[in-house]
C-alpha cells in the first residue's frame, strides 16, 4: 500500500468553455475536502469567448483559499497537449482530472482521496449524463446518451453498486508516481488520449479501480447536430488509435463500425439480387432499436411525443460514429 496522499491537483482544461466553466468551480467552491490541500490548474486553449479572463477572475478572487491556484496557456490548443500542461505543472500526491463540461458532487474530491488512500493507484466512478435545460428535445438527446445502445458499454456510464478493476475511467484520479513512470499523453491522439493512457497505465502493472460513491455528471450536447459531430470525431478516432495501438480499443468501441460495413455488404448482395442479407439485418436492427426505445422510455418521469424521434436518433448515432471509425481506419 501507497503512503497517505493529502494535496490533490485538480486539473481542469477548457476551449471556449465560458456557458458551462462557472457552475463546475462552484462545485469546487463547494468541495467538501479542505481547500488548503487542493492545488488548482486550470489550463485554456485560447478561448475566443473569455474563458481565460473567467479562469484569472478565479484566481484573484480564490487563491487565498487553496494551496495554489494557476491559470495555463495550451497553445497547441487539442485536449492531450493540454492535459500534458496541467502534469507538467501538477505538484500535489495526487492529480484529478475533470472535464470543463462537468459536474461534480460536494464530496466528490472527498470520495476520489479515500479510494485513493484505501491503497488504489488509479480511480474513478460512474459518470452520468445530465442537460442543462428541461425541454422535451434535450431529453431525447439525454435519452439517446444514457442508453447502453447509444452510447456504449463504458464502466463510468454505469452505476454498478460495486467497487471492481476496469479498463478505464472518465474523470480520474492518479498517484503522482503513477503519472510519472507512464508519462505524458499521446498528442497525437485528439479523442482516444484516455484509452491509449489507460492501456499504458495498466501494462505498467496499476489497476484502475471503479468505486460507485464517486459520482460526477456530464453535460450532454445541447443539439443533434452537436451530438453528431462528437460521435463522427469519437469513431473517427477509434479508428486511427485501432490500427496503431489495437489493445488500447475494446470490441465494443468497433460495433457501429461493424454495422457500417454491413449496410455496405448487404446493399452491394441486394444490388447483385440478393436481398435476404438486408432483410435480415434491417429487421434485427428494427427490432433492437424498438426494444431499447420501450427501455429507455419506461425510464421517463414525463412522458411526451418527441420520443417517438429517439429510433431516429438511435440511427443517426450509429452511423456517425460507424462512418467516423471507417474513414480513422482509412486515414489511419
Amino acid at each position: 500500500m501507497e503512503g497517505v496522499a493529502t494535496t490533490v491537483t485538480f486539473g481542469v482544461i477548457a476551449l471556449n468553455e465560458k456557458k458551462y466553466l462557472p457552475e463546475l468551480l462552484e462545485n469546487l467552491l463547494s468541495q467538501t475536502y479542505e481547500k488548503n490541500l487542493i492545488e488548482v490548474v486550470l489550463v485554456d486553449g485560447e478561448s475566443e469567448d473569455g474563458t481565460e479572463q473567467l479562469m484569472q477572475e478565479f484566481k484573484e478572487k480564490h487563491e487565498a483559499e487553496f494551496l495554489a491556484i494557476k491559470v495555463l496557456k495550451n497553445p497547441k490548443r487539442v485536449q492531450p497537449a493540454g492535459w500534458n500542461v496541467v502534469i507538467a505543472n501538477a505538484s500535489a500526491d495526487v492529480l484529478l482530472r475533470i472535464d470543463a463540461h462537468a459536474r461534480i458532487p460536494q464530496d466528490f474530491i472527498e470520495k476520489n482521496m479515500q479510494c485513493i488512500n484505501s491503497g488504489e493507484s488509479v480511480c474513478g466512478g460512474p459518470r452520468e449524463n445530465i442537460i442543462d435545460d428541461d425541454s422535451s428535445w434535450k431529453q431525447v438527446l439525454l435519452l439517446a446518451e444514457q442508453s447502453m445502445f447509444g452510447a456504449g458499454v463504458a464502466s463510468y456510464r454505469k452505476d454498478s453498486s460495486q467497487r471492481k478493476y476496469v479498463k478505464s475511467v472518465f474523470h480520474g484520479a492518479y498517484r503522482i508516481d503513477v503519472i510519472r513512470k507512464v508519462g505524458l499523453f499521446n498528442e497525437e491522439l485528439l479523442r482516444t488520449e484516455d484509452n491509449e493512457y489507460h492501456f499504458r497505465v495498466r501494462k505498467e502493472g496499476y489497476r484502475i479501480c471503479y468505486d460507485p460513491s464517486i459520482k460526477s455528471y456530464y453535460q450532454t450536447r445541447n443539439s443533434l447536430k452537436r451530438m453528431l459531430k462528437q460521435k463522427y470525431a469519437n469513431g473517427f478516432w477509434v479508428g486511427k488509435t485501432t490500427c496503431r495501438c489495437p489493445g488500447c480499443i475494446s470490441l465494443f468501441h468497433l460495433v457501429p463500425f461493424a454495422f457500417v460495413l454491413a449496410i455496405i455488404l448487404s446493399t452491394l448482395f441486394a444490388v447483385l439480387g440478393c436481398p435476404c442479407i438486408a432483410v435480415a439485418l434491417w429487421s434485427v436492427y428494427g427490432i433492437a432499436t424498438l426494444l431499447m426505445t420501450l427501455l429507455a422510455v419506461c425510464s421517463m418521469k414525463k412522458k411526451h411525443a418527441l420520443v417517438v424521434l429517439l429510433p431516429i436518433v438511435f440511427l443517426l448515432l450509429h452511423l456517425s460514429y460507424g462512418v467516423g471509425t471507417f474513414v480513422g481506419i482509412l486515414r489511419r
